[in-house]
């Protein structure tokens, strides 16, 4: 264990849902990080999470695919739809938990 630095204080106002969020890995070009991969659970999103693809091409065969699965409709979700996916789930969670 480390000893603590002297008149070194750590604080944080962050909740541990926005701890959690800095952990999540959302990797490039495979499902996971495809507009059309519909996951239910954006802040603890991975590669072995399973979702619907809703591409309009592929949507009548339901298919269920995981986060590392990879196609040649692929969309990339920019960095910024994926953080307003966590806020608005991060909001939710926050929200759940106080009730």
């Amino acid at each position: 264990m480390q000893k603590p630095i002297p008149g070194l204080v750590m604080e944080s106002n962050e909740s541990d849902l926005q701890r959690s969020l800095k952990s999540i890995s959302w990797q490039h070009g495979n499902c996971l990080a495809c507009i059309w991969f519909s996951s239910a659970d954006p802040l603890n999103a991975d590669l072995l999470d399973r979702a619907r693809c809703l591409h309009p091409k592929l949507k009548p065969f339901e298919l269920l695919v995981s986060g590392r699965d990879w196609c040649n409709l692929y969309q990339e979700r920019t960095q910024k739809q994926i953080d307003n996916r966590q806020e608005m789930a991060l909001k939710e969670a926050e929200k759940a938990a106080k009730s």
